[in-house]
This record gives structure tokens, C-alpha cells and sequence, in this order.
């Protein structure tokens, strides 16, 4: 059988069009600056007005048919430090601007903004993008994956801006240090793109023609930057990143000492050991964060994944964690430093990660933690090596290899240890209407001898009118991935209170189909059918969701969803499925139906909501969840906004009834584009507390930062005080 879905996948890649976009490849030519160019959003520099001009920019929304109607022109020139980019976005129409907030990292999509994208390797597969409002706020990220998946805000580095307002149009001036990006020495020419987003005509659009089926940012469809001479390493590139932090803590549950204080330092570093291979260096970081992860009502019976955020790990982080797929990761780097919520002191680390050649990339890292008496914690070591290598178009091969192992004292014990081992092939066609990928992995440790790997095989063909997905995956019970992310296989015996470990095949086909009809209301609309299935070895169901739905698009930018849902699940134990603390009901198999119906309004008004409603049976009983968000924007100072979820569980009288609800105000103020305060308020039945964070940032300086964060948490059932802390850090960074 698994033969046969290998034969499948590669007969689909060499029997379906890859023919290139229709579109022509634009081309600009990129000139050294003559003399100074200062930073004012003026453009008024002799460089500036010798420069090539990239114009006629395509729509990507509402339509990709023709030129947008929001006219923008844009230049570029360097000199040996900058790269500068140079705008003027066109604005004849009256009325706001859309603008989130004056904070940094805005949402592109819910927002007017103009943003370049570079691919210096010339290989439509990683990148970099820059981009600013009209009120000059900046957002950066990186390009992974071929970009087409957007952009990941994440990832920070210095850069400078200004923007103008002139009659009838916005003027853009960027500079952008070649230290900030990495990049192949003596490559002429490199892959670019620039967008514009005006929101006040509700309309999306790109110098080089993106369809409107994929992201704006997809690196698959740039133009050529042609440079009149490459430019060369920027020389000594090393920054220090120092941290100090304090805090103070009072429990309110203990009989001991209920005040602690307490304090750290330490620093990270990267060094550029050339202009496209960094060197990460981190020692007695602090991994604490100043942002908490938002809380979500779990009725899944497995653990929830939560992204990364600590900045050691954000620079080609796609190296190793974009190995697997979402629920089989062989490395997830969050299982380094925290242990059962728990944080686990890092000693030091080091990570080297970019491109070595054209075609190749690696990644190695190290890091070693301390161990921690009091929760059982012996001191480990983590090692991850990976390579990628590109081959035919944009698709390449990769391989990994993760390892952690024991110690005790400063002795490795070489009976604790956990390895993984794989592969994975990558497939992107050259038009992005074909992706695909196959891997295999397995893993290696004490009793891991016998069914210890895991395989999938995935493929996708989307176009405007038609998106195919094809998945299946299996994963052995002895495929123990302790540094990496796998929930499915991981099963808990109420019983025993022991975790069992099962093997699993997954089957998820998905189809969609869209219609765009000539209408001054509706963008675009159609059907779409998604299975789910999860079997045994045998191929008995354990777990399956078959779903029909329908959308709706509006031109507005609203949308409208409904769903019939056909679900059925094995409990290999008695279970309480409300996850409150009720009767479990007996093990077996169950099926049920649900409906559900959500609207999302036109993000574009300050005022803005989503909501949605679910109802139908739930195992012996049935289930109501209604929820969503609303939003109030008081641009470009305040963001308001709540969060809702009600999950009403009615089972027979013998099991009982649950009642579980998530609210969670939320409130951003942006007093200056530098100084910001954030607090929001979690209240969640299901954990039963009450979690209120508060926290003000300052930067003082390019990417320094000084946060005061203050957390308070309470019993939700009768409002009493746990615990409350206040949290100072500050974070300098230094170019050396």
C-alpha cells in the first residue's frame, strides 16, 4: 500500500502542468548610490532621481486579471553599507488610512502598507521582507518555504525607515544594512518583489503578478534585481545582545515564604561568519517570557502545540523545525529549557545555520541545560544537525539528526538517551501550483528496536479554481521523538494513570472549488470536502472527521462559512469527554453530527467582529459552542478588542453537564511608536483561573528594549488570589 502512494505522488508530479505564470518576469537594474543618501522619506537625492523606476503594479485582490488602479512607483540604489529602497504610493482617494496600531510587526493583510520581498540566493525558496505603513511603522520578517505561507513576523533585526506625507500620496525611504540580511557573495542578480496594500480602495497588488490563490509574498513569482556590480561582504558583522532582568513573586498558596525575588543575566550573539552563514551564541540566556501564550479550551484528549518565541531558535528556524509535518516534528525546540511548564536553566548554546554554497544549507546547534533536583531533572545535552539541498526548480532534499542525551553530574549517562534520524524531500513546481513532500523517520533509544519510525507522503495542486490535497502518514508506537512533537501516539489510561504509546495511519484528502462570479458583492465562493481518518494497523477507524462545507467571499473582505461535520471516535478507556471532572462514559465507539456557522465582518472598519456557532450531538449527549471576537481600533493609538468561547456540554443525568468558557479582553495602546502597553485578562473555566497581564515596552533604541510586566493570577470559581508577580527586563542590542 505505501508503495502505492509513492507511485501515486510522483506520477502527479510528472503528469501535471508546471508550466510557468503567464505573467512576464519584470526586471529592474540597481545602480551604486554617486553620493550620501539621508534618510527622510524625501527622495530628493541626484541618486534617487538617476534610478530605475519598477511601476505598473498587478493586482492580486479583488482580481489578478489586470493593473492595479493604487498607482506606485519604486526605486533602489546601495551603497557599501545599505541597501536603500525608495516609494511613492499614489493616494487620490479621501478618507483614514487602515492602520492597526503604531506598533512594530504589523498584520500586512489588516493594513495599508507598501513591503518588499528579497530572495538574495536567487533560489525562490528563503528570503527576507521589509515593510511600512503610511505612518512609517516597520515590520520585517523572514520568507520560508518559498513564502507561501506569508511571512514570519518573528524574526527581528535593525533597519531604518522615515515616511512622508505628500499631496495625493505617501513617499517611502528605506535602508536597509547589508548585515541585516544574509546573502551569496558575487550573485549579480537576485530575486525581488514589491507590494502594495491599500485598503481604502480595498484592493492588493504586486510589481511582479502574483495570482490571487496565493500569498502576496510567494518568492515562486519575483522579479529579477539586476545588480551593476555584486555586492560584497559587508565586513566585520557581530552583535552582542545582553540581557538583565529582576522580579519579584508572591504565592499566595504556600505555607512557606510566600516572597521570592529574583534576578539574571546573560547575553546572545550573532556573529556573520560570512554574509550568508551566521553564528548564534547564547550564554545563561533567559528564556522567561515577557509574552504569554494565549490559553484555548481543549477538548482534543492531546496536547496543544504553541510556537516558538524565543530568539535563539527564529533565524532559519525552518532548517529544523519545518522537518514532518505539524503533529510529527522530529525537533521541537520547546521541549529545550522547559520541562512539565517548568523552566530549566540553559547553561550556553551555540548554532550555526545559513547557506554554504548556492545549493546547500546547514544547520548544526548544541546546547546544554542544568539539571533541577527538585522536579527530578538530570542536566541534558541537545544536538541537532541538518542540511538541505536544492535540487530541480525550487524543491530540494534534507536531512536531520537530533540527539539527547543524559548526564549525571558532569558525566554523560549513556543509558538516557533519545535520537532521531530522518529525511525529507520537498517538492515546489516552478508556477507554485504544485507541493508535495515525503519523508521518513526514525528514531533510536533503549526498547525503541521495533516500530520505531514514522513515514507520510503529501500532495497538493491548487489553482484559482481548484485546490487538491492528498495526506497519509503513519507513525509507529515505538517512534518516541523526545525532543520533538508527536501527540497522537501518546494515550492516557485514566486507569493506570500511565501514558500509552499506539500506532497510527492517517488518511486526509481535502477538496476545494471556487466560482468567481461577475458580481459587485461576492469575490468568490464554493464547496469544499475534507476527511480526516485515523486508523489502527489493522485500518480499523479510531478517529474520523468527515466535513462539508461552503464559503463565501466578500468583496468587502467579509466571508461567511457553514459546515456539516460527521464525526467518529474510538475511547480505548472510560472517559470523561466534557474534561471537568464527570462520570467518564464507557469505553467504545461513538458517533455523532455537528453543523456549524461563522461570519467574519470587513476588517477594514475600525469596528470589526468574527463569530460563530456550533451545535449538534457530542458523544451520548450534545454539545453548544458559540463564540468569537470583537474589535474596536482608535487608530492609530488603541486596539480593543474580547475574545469569546462558550462550550455548553449536556450529557445524561448519570454523567452530568459541563459549562466551560474562555473569555479574554484584550487592550493595546501605542502611546508613541516606541512605547507601548498591553494588557489582557484570561478567564478560563476549564483550568479554573483567572490570569491578568499587563505589559508595558519601551525601545529606547533600534531593537532595545525595557519591559515592565506585570501578572496576576485568581481562582475562577470564587475569585481568590494565587499568585502575582512583577517582571523587569531589558535587552540591549550592540553592532560591534
Amino acid at each position: 500500500m505505501k508503495k502505492g502512494f509513492f507511485g501515486v505522488f510522483f506520477l502527479l508530479v510528472s503528469t501535471l502542468s508546471v508550466a510557468q505564470n503567464t505573467k512576464p518576469t519584470p526586471s529592474l537594474h540597481i545602480k551604486k548610490s554617486t553620493a550620501p543618501i539621508t534618510i527622510d522619506g524625501q527622495l530628493n537625492e541626484a541618486s534617487w532621481q538617476n534610478a530605475e523606476v519598477a511601476t505598473d503594479f498587478f493586482q492580486s485582490f479583488p482580481a489578478d486579471t489586470s493593473y492595479t488602479l493604487t498607482k506606485t512607483e519604486v526605486k533602489v540604489t546601495y551603497d557599501e553599507v545599505f541597501f536603500y529602497v525608495g516609494a511613492v504610493c499614489y493616494d487620490e482617494l479621501e478618507g483614514d488610512y487602515v492602520i492597526q496600531s503604531l506598533k512594530r510587526d504589523f498584520s500586512y493583510p489588516k493594513s495599508d502598507a507598501f513591503a518588499v520581498y528579497i530572495d538574495p540566493f536567487n533560489d525562490k525558496t528563503n528570503g527576507f521582507s521589509f515593510a511600512v505603513n503610511p505612518l512609517g511603522v516597520q515590520r520585517e520578517g523572514l520568507l520560508e518555504n518559498g513564502g507561501s505561507f506569508g511571512v514570519t513576523t518573528a524574526w527581528d533585526q535593525v533597519w531604518f525607515a522615515e515616511v512622508t506625507q505628500q499631496q495625493g500620496k505617501w513617499v517611502v525611504e528605506m535602508a536597509i544594512p547589508f548585515k541585516s540580511i544574509r546573502y551569496n557573495e558575487g550573485i549579480d542578480h537576485w530575486r525581488i518583489n514589491f507590494s502594495r496594500n491599500d485598503l481604502k480602495r480595498n484592493e492588493n497588488g504586486s510589481w511582479s503578478g502574483v495570482p490571487r490563490n496565493f500569498n502576496i509574498g510567494s518568492l515562486a513569482f519575483t522579479g529579477e534585481l539586476l545588480w551593476d556590480a555584486p555586492p560584497k561582504k559587508p565586513g566585520s558583522n557581530v552583535v552582542l545582545i545582553p540581557y538583565l532582568t529582576g522580579n519579584t513573586s508572591h504565592n499566595y498558596q504556600t505555607e512557606e515564604d510566600p516572597t521570592d525575588y529574583g534576578g539574571n543575566g546573560g547575553m546572545d550573539a550573532k556573529v556573520a561568519v560570512s554574509s550568508s552563514l551566521n553564528l548564534d551564541l547564547t550564554v545563561n540566556p533567559d528564556f522567561s517570557q515577557v509574552e504569554v501564550d494565549r490559553q484555548v479550551t481543549n477538548l482534543s484528549r492531546f496536547s496543544l502545540f504553541f510556537p516558538e518565541r524565543r530568539n535563539f531558535f527564529i533565524e532559519n528556524s525552518d532548517l529544523f523545525a519545518q522537518f514532518g509535518f505539524r503533529q510529527i516534528r522530529p525537533f521541537f525546540s520547546r521541549r529545550i529549557g522547559l520541562s512539565g511548564g517548568n523552566q530549566i536553566p540553559i547553561l550556553a548554546g551555540a548554532r550555526l545555520s545559513g547557506k554554504l554554497t548556492q545549493d546547500w544549507r546547514i544547520g548544526l546547534m548544541n546546547l546544554q541545560t542544568e539539571g533541577d533536583g527538585e522536579l527530578g531533572v538530570n542536566p541534558q545535552n541537545y544536538s541537532v544537525a541538518a542540511f538541505q539541498r536544492k535540487v530541480l526548480a525550487r524543491s530540494n532534499i534534507a536531512g536531520i539528526f537530533v540527539n539527547r542525551q543524559g548526564f549525571r553530574g558532569s558525566s554523560p549517562n549513556y543509558g538516557d538517551y533519545n535520537r532521531v534520524a530522518g529525511m525529507d524531500f520537498n517538492y515546489a513546481s516552478s508556477n507554485n501550483k504544485l507541493r508535495g513532500k515525503i519523508f521518513y523517520h526514525r528514531a533510536f533509544g533503549s526498547g525503541l528496536e521495533n516500530n520505531n519510525f514514522a513515514h507520510a507522503v503529501w500532495a497538493m495542486y491548487n489553482t484559482q479554481k481548484m485546490a487538491v490535497h492528498w495526506n497519509h502518514e503513519y507513525v509507529g508506537d515505538n517512534y518516541d521523538a523526545e525532543v520533538g512533537f508527536v501527540p497522537r501516539i501518546n494515550n492516557f489510561n485514566p486507569e493506570t494513570g500511565e501514558t500509552e504509546q499506539r500506532s497510527y495511519w492517517r488518511f486526509e484528502p481535502i477538496f476545494n472549488y471556487n466560482f468567481y462570479p461577475n458580481s459587485q458583492v461576492v469575490n468568490s465562493h464554493g464547496p469544499g470536502i475534507y476527511l480526516s481518518e485515523y486508523t489502527d494497523e489493522d485500518y480499523v477507524t479510531t478517529e474520523r472527521l468527515l466535513q462539508f462545507n461552503y464559503r463565501v467571499n466578500f468583496l468587502s473582505s467579509s466571508n461567511v462559512r457553514a459546515e456539516v461535520n460527521q464525526n467518529r471516535v474510538m475511547l480505548f478507556y472510560d472517559t470523561d469527554v466534557t474534561f471537568s471532572g464527570n462520570t467518564p462514559i464507557n469505553a467504545g465507539t461513538y458517533d455523532f453530527i455537528n453543523a456549524n456557522l461563522g461570519y467574519t465582518s470587513n476588517q477594514r472598519k475600525k469596528f470589526n467582529y468574527d463569530v460563530s456557532a456550533d451545535y449538534g450531538s457530542y458523544y451520548t449527549g450534545t454539545k453548544i459552542t458559540y463564540g468569537g471576537r470583537i474589535n474596536y481600533r482608535a487608530q492609530p493609538w488603541g486596539v480593543f478588542s474580547v475574545r469569546f468561547q462558550q462550550n455548553e456540554i449536556q450529557m445524561p443525568d448519570s454523567i452530568g453537564t459541563a459549562q466551560l468558557s474562555l473569555l479574554g479582553p484584550n487592550i493595546g495602546l501605542s502611546f508613541t511608536k516606541s512605547m507601548f502597553l498591553t494588557t489582557f485578562i484570561q478567564y478560563n473555566t476549564q483550568i479554573e483561573n483567572v490570569n491578568i497581564n499587563s505589559r508595558l515596552q519601551w525601545r529606547f533604541r533600534p531593537m532595545s528594549d525595557l519591559y515592565v510586566v506585570y501578572t496576576d493570577n485568581y481562582d475562577s470559581t470564587i475569585l481568590g488570589v494565587k499568585n502575582r508577580a512583577v517582571v523587569v527586563k531589558l535587552v540591549y542590542w550592540l553592532n560591534v
